[in-house]
């Protein structure tokens, strides 16, 4: 061949290439989700942590046994079926085919044990259904059996329990961690992968659908039946200005807001491509919880005189300000739940401060004005202004108070210290809860009071627990109202948190983002962005 033929045959190759290259459709463009979350990801580990944001990490990466759908009911989930024995002693659970982890290993049942275990030994519920438990084992690689002691209605609850601690299920390897130390591999089962290698806290959090993931074939309700991921990525922004964050939104650098500050909602009201949805129709409760580790927090009488200098309103009005955004609920339990109930509020308590009862109980307690230390979390809408209308209140019914503020996810590792406060502890701390943590004396973690095993305050009370194990027994209706009565009433006796109201919020999405799942945790399977 001579020189002057080569450029014909390139030409000829080049034109060929160039035909092939216009047959071959366009690759899809990958479709990605843009949130800014509550809070920065800090956190991997939900069973070491029942912060939220963990919480919501877990539910992208996680798949759990049985799940609560929209109406409240329990569903299989990672189960096909399961069989419950006629003396109520036997559950045994069958999972479904193909079930795959993220490193494309089978889901065994011997995962599942380990998972249940780990999860049980940190959570309040999973806590009080192990006390009943006589054996957990693995029947094969796909069934797993409960048996237990005596009756009780809370396995099919407590393995389907909504929100923190969540039983996610987990590889036998990563649950055999000890449940006081994280795990550092996230592999899980879920419909998204966490990008382990692209996670930068204080900037964001990233998942990738996971192709290999079955979902169920009913559609999705609530966290039950199909959870199809229909975007291929979604990133985690950690945003912490939520003025930055608004106007990333209107901008359309942002999909996805899940808690914008509800001073802000007018904003995003008059805003045409921007909608604000409701999706727990039932809300939060706000909560100011007593560390009983030390003084003067571990006299009940102290932790009482504290209720009489607080009332809702002052601390409803302080964060949400629009009242069609909140509601005084004198209830342990949520308002426009089966278990609402006033029993033992009243006499006025949280409706009103009562300084001079506050001043005068402390007075008979001998409390010596050791300075409260009070955790204040500054860089949540919903929490940030709750720690100084506490401060407030107490410090007119009596006490002194050292209020310490810092961003949300540094108190929540603090929480774990069990230290003086003077050397690094802690006196108190408020929080919100979702009304599906609270539905009953036994889910509601705050309640737990049995000492060491108890969630962060480690309350030490044998009646209250003795109250929760009637509530676990029963399983009349009216039997279980009138037990949900005496837990109020026993918590207005020696308390382990302060109820402090019902709030509800919204979040802002972009008009095309569709696929919104009503439920009581921010999911993203059956999200999508529309063109």
């Amino acid at each position: 061949m001579n020189q002057a033929g080569r450029p014909s045959i390139v030409v000829a190759v080049v034109a060929l290439l160039g035909l092939a290259a216009l047959a071959v459709e366009p690759a899809a463009a990958q479709s990605t989700l843009r949130v800014v979350m509550h809070s920065d990801l800090k956190i991997l580990d939900p069973v070491w942590s029942g912060g939220y944001i963990t919480r919501n990490h877990g539910y992208m990466i996680y798949d759990t046994l049985l799940a609560m759908d929209a109406d409240g009911e329990i569903k299989p989930q990672m189960v096909d079926r399961y069989e419950v024995s006629g003396d109520r002693l036997a559950y045994t659970l069958i999972l479904r085919d193909g079930l795959v982890w993220h490193d494309g290993k089978p889901v065994t049942a011997e995962d599942c044990v380990a998972s249940i275990k780990r999860w049980a030994a940190k959570d309040s519920m999973g806590q009080k259904m192990m006390g009943f438990v006589k054996e957990i084992a693995s029947v094969n690689p796909r069934t797993l059996r409960i048996v237990l002691k005596e009756p009780t209605g809370l396995v099919l609850s407590a393995l389907g329990k909504p929100s923190s601690n969540v039983p996610f299920m987990m590889p036998k390897r990563v649950a055999e961690t000890d449940p006081n130390t994280q795990i550092s591999d996230t592999t899980g089962s879920g419909p998204f992968v966490f990008k382990r290698d692209e996670w930068k806290p204080g900037d964001r959090a990233v998942y990738v659908k996971f192709d290999r993931y079955r979902p169920r074939s009913e559609p999705a309700s609530g966290l039950a039946g199909g959870k199809v991921a229909r975007v291929d990525r979604v990133e985690w922004r950690a945003i912490p200005d939520h003025q930055t964050t608004i106007n990333a939104l209107l901008a359309g650098e942002i999909d996805y807001v899940e808690s914008p500050p509800h001073d802000l909602y007018p904003v995003l009201q008059r805003d045409a491509n921007v909608r604000l949805v409701r999706l727990a129709p039932l809300g939060s409760q706000y909560a100011f919880r007593y560390n009983t580790l030390h003084k003067p927090f571990d006299d009940p009488r102290v932790r009482q005189a504290v209720m009489w200098a607080f009332n809702q309103e002052d601390f409803l009005k302080a964060v949400i300000g629009d009242p069609s955004y909140y509601r005084v609920c004198l209830s342990l339990f949520p308002c426009g739940t089966a278990l609402e109930t006033r029993k033992g509020l009243e006499g006025g308590l949280l409706v009103e401060s009562n300084f001079g009862k506050a001043r005068q109980i402390l007075k008979d307690a001998g409390y010596d004005g050791t300075p409260i230390v009070l955790l204040h979390s500054t860089d949540l809408a919903v929490l940030a202004n709750l720690a100084p209308v506490a401060k407030a209140l107490m410090e007119r019914g009596g006490f002194k108070v050292d209020m310490q503020s810092m961003d949300w996810q540094t108190l929540v590792a603090r929480l774990a210290k069990k230290d003086p406060p003077a050397a690094g502890g802690w006196h108190a701390f408020l929080t919100s809860w979702a009304a599906a943590d609270i539905l009953d004396p036994v889910m509601t973690g705050f309640l737990n009071a049995s000492c060491d095993k108890a969630m962060r305050g480690w309350p030490c009370d044998a009646e209250m627990e003795r109250l929760r194990d009637q509530f676990a027994r029963a399983t009349d209706p009216a039997a279980q109202k009138a037990i949900a009565e005496a837990v109020q009433v026993r918590l207005t006796q020696a308390p382990t948190h302060v109820p402090l109201g019902q709030w509800y919020g919204s979040v802002a999405v972009r008009k095309n983002v569709a696929g919104l799942l009503p439920a009581p945790v921010p999911v993203f399977w059956n999200v999508e962005l529309k063109r």
